[in-house]
Formats: structure tokens, C-alpha cells, sequence
């Protein structure tokens, strides 16, 4: 017999106090709508009247199987529930459940507060009760609990006893500073429920300043606790908080909380799990962190020709998970620590077949290790390496020649006086026997100059004939330099991250002393990566 165990996302409030990160209106509804797909229990909205965004938020969020909940804090001393206008705010927003933070340490009752501890519960009791007979799902944020815990047992939970007793659904236990260590979760949210609050009436909010929140929410569930707080790839203040995104896939895969536990994610929703966590760091215009857990494009890259010759054989080798189940990829880089293991699986992912006892693959592996001692890294550039086999194994058409091309960059003033940058580039390309010439300047739609490498992606991109409809849904995700020899014999390796309307990511390396050639040579391949891999013939 499984027990539920629900899962409460605050991407949309709590995450949006990481540093950088500001959502737009319509970005806090994809959010939500993507969390409602995955199958998240508890939507947290922001807090209603703390900016005009939430508040526009609340009045246009999506209808969702999810409840919403709007987020604010316990009324303040001297006032009552309901004429704090605090609460108010929260109330007006419509939300079937609300979230009210209070403190529950009681250094900072008497410090940040300056009202006296009796005060502070009162403050708890009625604003939740308030909550309960206006008809919402109470929840209560016991912030800081743990440090109040340790520094004041009785006190802090008679702060969560109150919230529990004027009727709050869940007390959510809040490590607040991130400090408490999964050990001390584990007890203490041991003692709460042995104080009279049931495990299924509890909640656990981490912080991930000391690299913990997953394990210390994962405590907490072993403590007895039921709702699990978090956010997707820990999102947070400071160092973020518990991460759901790899939370989830834990506790639904992973024993002995999938026999244990029934959440609302589902095996079919799970397979949205890498697609959702991209599209957040599209929306904040991020670069996806390769190593995340679950979900990165090397959380299952397996470089070393002993692991990729295991894992031909036997995935389970090396994967203590099948990819595909939370929308993930098998990735076998080539390097030049690569043996013909790596080498044969690259290939048939890229739909080629060679025979191993062919010499050509031998050839292919010299090949990218010369490369690689010239500066070349395929085991981040993927796509550049499948072009180098297809080119030796002459499967590699000839899609379009470049000519020639030119890149210059203009000081000058410009209409207010200042002086700016202005790059432009000239790209000559021949396809079919025919010439074309484009010009484009890397100037922005505000007026800013963003360089040559860009003046040249919108030259080369701006007309290529009947391959530009393949091309138009490229978009380039990041752009990295790396010197890889000092002194005067510097050469320059450049890496593009591209992206497609399809999703599909990949990479590409170019290699120069100059580093507009070497950004060319990378740009050069990502399109005729995506030209290939969509299948199109040559003019």
C-alpha cells in the first residue's frame, strides 16, 4: 500500500529571487502550465501586491489540475487578520490555497520582528484560522525552523503546534539559511511529528547552501514527512533551493520511496522531465548545465572507451537509469581517449553502419586524435565529429562552397554623439553552380553591436537558396573561447551550442589561430549538421 506524498513547486516565487531572474507575466504562465503537464500537486504563484507582476499574474493565470497558491506572510501585531492589508492583498488574489510564511526562531521574533513571543503566535493563530474560515487551503511556512529548533525547541514547535491547531493543512518545516544538515532534518522533523503534528500534515522547504537540499528533503520524506517543497533546477536565493527536477525522478524511480510513495507525476509525464527543464533556461536565455543530475546532456555521456565498450553490451553498466525515461539521451563522445567502442556507437546513433572489421574506422580515430592534438575537443562538439566520419567515409555531401568572406568593425559616432561599434560581414557562397552575396551587420534591434561572430551567422544564414527554410529555426544557445596554447603560437578553439525548433541541441568546434576563422568553422558545421540531419539533398 503506497502513500501519497505530493509535491509543491515555488519556481514562480521563490525561484524568482535568484539573482538575474525576472519573469515576465507570460513567462510565469508557461511556467505553470508546464508544471501542470508534469503533474506537480501545488502551483506557487508569487506573492500578490508585493510587484505588479504577480499581482497581473494572479489575474491571468492558466486554469490547471494543480492548485494554485498565493503566497504572503502572517498578519502583523496591533491588527487583525482581517484588516491587515497585507492579508488582504493575498486573499483578493483568488487562490483556493494560500501560503503564509511566519518565524518560528525566536531570535528573530524579538530582533527582526521587535514583538514579544506570545505576539508572534497570536500572529500565526489568527491569520491561519482567517484563512480556514474564509474557505482556503491553509499552509504554513515556518520559516526558519530549523535554526529555531536548535536554538529554542519548545518555541518553534509551538509556532508549527499553533499553525496546525487554528487548522493549516500542511507546516511546512523551512531550512531557510540551507545550513542543517540531512542528519538533523531527519530529527527533527522526527520530533514534530512526535509533538502531535502527523507526518502527512507536514512539509519540507530546503535550501541548497551547503549542497543538501535534495538529500535534506529526502530525510525529511524518511522522517515521515508528506509535501516536498522545491523548485525546478533550484531555482532559488543564494544557492537555490531543493531541486525538483531531480527530486522527482528519485522518488519515482529510485527505492524505497517508488515502492513507498505515490506522487502526481506519472512514468509518461516523466518522460517530459528533460524537455520542461530546458525550456526554463530558455526562458531565462540560459545555457542548461551539461552535468546536471538527470537531465544534462552529460548526465549519461560515457567517454572513456571501457565504459562505452560496457555499455554496448549492457547499458546498466554504467547507467544507473535508462536515459529515456525522464526524456534524456545516451551520449558516447569521441576523444582522443576514445577506442572503437565509442567509435562504432557514435556512429550508429548518427544512422551510420560500418562493418568493425572495416580499416576505415581506424583511420576515423587517428584522425580525430591528430585533430584533437592540434586543438580540436570532440567530446564536447558531437556534430562536428560525425561530419569528420561522414567526410572519411564519403558520406558527406556538398551542400553549399564559401567562397570568400570579409568582417570588419567601425568605430564611430553615432547620432547622439557617442561613440559605438558597428561590425559587418560580406559571405560569398556558390551553391549549384550559382553565386550569392550577403551582407549583414551585427547591430541589434536597441542599437548595440554584438560583434563579428554575429555579423557573420546573419550573413552566412540570410540566404542560402533552398536550404533556408532547414535554417530559419537555428538558433545559436551559447558561444565559448578557449585558448588552448599560451604564447605566440596561441591557438584559439571555439564550441557553438545550436538549437532547433524541434528542440534538438548540439555542438560544434573550430579550431584557428584567428578566432573569427575558428567561430566560422564552427558556425560552418552546425548547419551542415542540421542540414544532414534533416535529410536534405544537396542543390
Amino acid at each position: 500500500m503506497t502513500e501519497r506524498l505530493y509535491l509543491y513547486d515555488t519556481t514562480l516565487r521563490d525561484g524568482q529571487q535568484t539573482q538575474g531572474v525576472q519573469f515576465s507575466t507570460p513567462e510565469k504562465v508557461a511556467i505553470a502550465e508546464a508544471l501542470d503537464g508534469l503533474g506537480i500537486d501545488y502551483i506557487e504563484g508569487g506573492w500578490p501586491g508585493a510587484n505588479p507582476t504577480d499581482s497581473e499574474f494572479f489575474e491571468a493565470r492558466p486554469e490547471t489540475r494543480a492548485t494554485f497558491a498565493a503566497f504572503g506572510m502572517t498578519k502583523r501585531a496591533g491588527r487583525s487578520a482581517a484588516n491587515d492589508e497585507v492579508l488582504a492583498a493575498v486573499m483578493n488574489a483568488g487562490t483556493p490555497a494560500v501560503c503564509l510564511v511566519g518565524k518560528t526562531h525566536d531570535f528573530h521574533v524579538t530582533t527582526a520582528l521587535g514583538i514579544t513571543l506570545e505576539e508572534n503566535l497570536e500572529n500565526i493563530r489568527a491569520s491561519v484560522a482567517h484563512m480556514v474560515a474564509s474557505g482556503r487551503e491553509a499552509l504554513f511556512d515556518a520559516e526558519h525552523f530549523f535554526d529555531g529548533y536548535k536554538a529554542n525547541a519548545p518555541y518553534a514547535l509551538d509556532c508549527a503546534l499553533a499553525a496546525y491547531r487554528a487548522g493549516a493543512r500542511w507546516v511546512v518545516l523551512c531550512d531557510t539559511n540551507g545550513g542543517t544538515l540531512p542528519g538533523e532534518i531527519h530529527d527533527i522533523t522526527r520530533a514534530v511529528i512526535e509533538a502531535g503534528i502527523p507526518g502527512d500534515h507536514i512539509g519540507i522547504h530546503t535550501h541548497n547552501d551547503t549542497g543538501n537540499a535534495v538529500a535534506g528533503s529526502l530525510a525529511a520524506v524518511d522522517a515521515g514527512a508528506r509535501q516536498v517543497q522545491g523548485t525546478l533546477n533550484g531555482l532559488g536565493e543564494r544557492c537555490g533551493n531543493a531541486n525538483l527536477v531531480s527530486l522527482i525522478p528519485t522518488l519515482l524511480l529510485k527505492e524505497p520511496y517508488r515502492s513507498a510513495y505515490d506522487i502526481g507525476v506519472d512514468r509518461a509525464a516523466l518522460t517530459s522531465l528533460t524537455r520542461v527543464s530546458r525550456q526554463l533556461d530558455d526562458i531565462l536565455n540560459r545555457v542548461p548545465v551539461k552535468s546536471a543530475p538527470y537531465v544534462g546532456a552529460s548526465a549519461f555521456a560515457h567517454k572513456a572507451g571501457l565504459h562505452a565498450s560496457a555499455i554496448l553490451k549492457d547499458p546498466t553498466t554504467y547507467e544507473h537509469i535508462d536515459p529515456a525515461l525522464v526524456g534524456n539521451a545516451r551520449i558516447v563522445p569521441m576523444s582522443n581517449q576514445a577506442g572503437q567502442s565509442n567509435l562504432r556507437q557514435r556512429l550508429v546513433e548518427a544512422g551510420i553502419e560500418v562493418d568493425r572489421a572495416d580499416p576505415r574506422l581506424g583511420e576515423i580515430l587517428e584522425e580525430v586524435k591528430r585533430r584533437e592534438d592540434q586543438g580540436y575537443a570532440y567530446d564536447g562538439a558531437q556534430a562536428s565529429f560525425e561530419l569528420v566520419a561522414r567526410r572519411m567515409l564519403g558520406l558527406m555531401p556538398a551542400f553549399f562552397e564559401v567562397k570568400r568572406y570579409r568582417v570588419t568593425v567601425e568605430r564611430r559616432k553615432n547620432k547622439y554623439d557617442r561613440m559605438v561599434s558597428l561590425s559587418e560581414a560580406v559571405v560569398v557562397v556558390k551553391i549549384g553552380g550559382a553565386k550569392t552575396l550577403s551582407v549583414s551587420e551585427s547591430m541589434d534591434e536597441i542599437g548595440a553591436d554584438r560583434g563579428p561572430v554575429n555579423a557573420l551567422a546573419k550573413a552566412l544564414g540570410k540566404d542560402l537558396g533552398p536550404y533556408q527554410d532547414c535554417i530559419d529555426d537555428m538558433r545559436l544557445v551559447d558561444f565559448k573561447v578557449r585558448i588552448t596554447q599560451g604564447g605566440t603560437e596561441a591557438v584559439t578553439r571555439v564550441i557553438i551550442d545550436s538549437e532547433d525548433g524541434e528542440g534538438r541541441q548540439w555542438s560544434t568546434v573550430g579550431v584557428s589561430p584567428n578566432i573569427v576563422d575558428a567561430s566560422f568553422e564552427s558556425l560552418l558545421d552546425a548547419i551542415n549538421w542540421k542540414l544532414v540531419r534533416d535529410g536534405v539533398a544537396p542543390a
